[in-house]
């Protein structure tokens, strides 16, 4: 199981690494004028985001065999595993939001500015503090 946990950590830091840089990558197609360098980032986060994505899919497989190898958590004691799902479908529903300013970026639909932009790149931040709170401390 440690080399499953090790693997599980590994994709899950290539994950959130990815998911910092694409909101900021996103910031600046908010305040791009000109147009080759919007084309430039749009290959990036094109590019980042389907890297990004290929690096979630063996963090969630690794985390769900660590799941099943903790029991499902059931019993006593497992309230902060129960935590940690819940907020790990919010990082996948914030990769998912990801993908779909980008695809409004694509077609030319930009409906956030780049200030809302900012905040919203501060939530993966807040999500990992609260997931390695809840897996290191087990508060509950």
């Amino acid at each position: 199981m440690l080399w499953i946990k090790s693997l599980h950590i590994v994709f899950i830091a290539s994950w959130f690494a990815g998911l910092f840089y694409l909101p900021r990558i996103l910031v600046n197609l908010a305040q791009e004028t000109d147009t080759a360098a919007t084309t430039r980032l749009l290959l990036m986060a094109r590019k980042l985001y389907r890297f990004t994505t290929m690096l979630a899919l063996p963090a969630i497989v690794f985390g769900a065999w660590l799941w099943l190898g903790y029991g499902i958590g059931k019993g006593p004691g497992n309230g902060w595993l129960h935590a940690k799902l819940f907020l790990v479908i919010l990082v996948i529903g914030y990769h998912h939001a990801c993908g779909s300013l980008l695809k409004k970026f694509e077609n030319g639909v930009n409906t956030r500015s780049h200030v809302w932009l900012r905040w919203f790149n501060e939530v993966p931040v807040l999500l990992l503090l609260a997931i390695v709170i809840l897996v290191v401390v087990k508060p509950f």
